[in-house]
């Protein structure tokens, strides 16, 4: 297919532009993203130029020559040219973010800072930089340096007030019950994953791992939302999220890379429903309060709660409250006096005795909000 017919085929976005279906734009991120409505898209995941700044040539030990990026799309005439043109590109990025929107940018170390810069000084809030550490990175074949196994990619919100979708117990969970790290470790683009033209040569170079793409969704956005990537290359991001039940919208100037992204596209179906549940948020989940618990006779007054080593103990209340010796207040209060700390969520600090041993008292809450949630069904 020609150039010509690729560009006559390309969706071309319009002020107002209908955004609730996944698509690849084929033109200038900067142009197309400025033709997208103000305030419409709920997470951004960019995967810019590195401008890498290849100096020549790279030939492995036996003088092969390595497929690295020379392509004219990463080359820049200087850093400042670089810098006008990230502030562009981001700039046009947050006019399109809603107020409570987020923007995964990655890189490496040829451009990350300087990227990380610009954020902040057009009043974006950095909530974490992510190292993806490479399980199978391309060695160093000159040997003058260290290998260069990681990215970086930086997380931040729209502005220090926005309200993000981080879905902190679904991470949890699947990272059997212990916090998700900073640090990702997934194998780059290899294998069935990777696109090939018709005389099997890879047809993106930075072709970026669904894996990795995954992760920023699931934990970063919720079924439904809008997700934009600028720079959409091999269409990665598009293609994770119609699988997740999302919607993208990929822009990419190489006619190649957007024809070959929409086949992609076009052959993903969405998971079912029951596959994309997202964990419930305990921030989100209905307010209960621990007098609840003592009026439904869960825990009943007078009865002793403990901390998980049986070091504290305080007397149950009917009002809900407890008292630790002469001093009275709720469980949170109770529960930070007792360890002369700040604060305590009372909630899983205190535990009650069962017949099957100590269990904390946020069974009970839960308990009741399952009720709730019953009778709003």
């Amino acid at each position: 297919m020609s150039n010509s017919v690729l560009r006559t085929q390309a969706r071309t976005a319009a002020p107002g532009m209908d955004i609730s279906e996944s698509r690849i734009i084929l033109g200038d991120s900067i142009v197309e993203m400025n033709k997208l409505p103000a305030a419409s898209v709920d997470l951004i995941f960019a995967d810019p130029p590195y401008n890498l700044q290849l100096q020549g040539s790279l030939h492995r030990p036996d003088h092969s020559l390595v497929d690295a990026v020379d392509d004219e799309w990463d080359q820049f005439a200087s850093f400042e040219a670089y810098d006008a043109f990230t502030r562009a590109w981001l700039t046009a990025a947050r006019r399109v973010m809603k107020p409570n929107a987020a923007i995964w940018v990655i890189g490496s170390y040829h451009n990350i800072f300087r990227v990380g810069a610009i954020l902040q000084d057009l009043g974006f809030w950095i909530l974490n930089d992510v190292v993806w550490r490479k399980n199978n990175p391309m060695p160093n074949f000159r040997g003058r340096r260290f290998t260069n196994a990681h990215e970086t990619m930086i997380w931040a919100s729209k502005s220090a007030q926005s309200k993000y979708t981080f879905n902190y117990e679904a991470m949890k969970a699947g990272n059997e019950d212990l916090q998700l790290r900073s640090d990702w470790l997934l194998p780059i683009c290899t294998g069935g994953e990777r696109l090939k033209d018709k005389n099997g040569r890879k047809v993106h170079p930075t072709q970026k791992p669904e894996a990795l793409i995954a992760r920023v969704l699931l934990s970063s956005s919720k079924r439904g939302d809008v997700v934009l990537d600028p720079f959409s290359g091999s269409g990665t991001t598009a293609a994770v999220s119609k699988r997740f039940g999302r919607t993208c919208i990929g822009i990419e100037r190489d006619p190649e890379y957007a024809a070959a992204s929409r086949i992609r596209l076009s052959e993903i179906e969405t998971l079912p429903d029951d596959a994309l549940t997202e964990a419930p948020a305990k921030r989100e989940a209905p307010r209960v309060a621990f007098s609840s618990v003592v009026e439904r006779g869960l825990i009943l007054p007078g009865a002793r709660l403990m901390d998980a080593k049986r070091k504290y103990e305080a007397l149950v209340r009917a009002d809900g409250t407890l008292a630790l010796g002469n001093v009275v207040g709720s469980i949170h209060k109770i529960g930070a006096i007792a360890q002369e700390a700040e604060a305590c969520n009372g909630w899983t600090f205190w535990h009650v005795e069962t017949p099957k041993g100590l269990s904390p008292i946020d069974m009970m809450r839960e308990q009741i909000r399952a009720e709730m949630a019953g009778i709003g069904a």
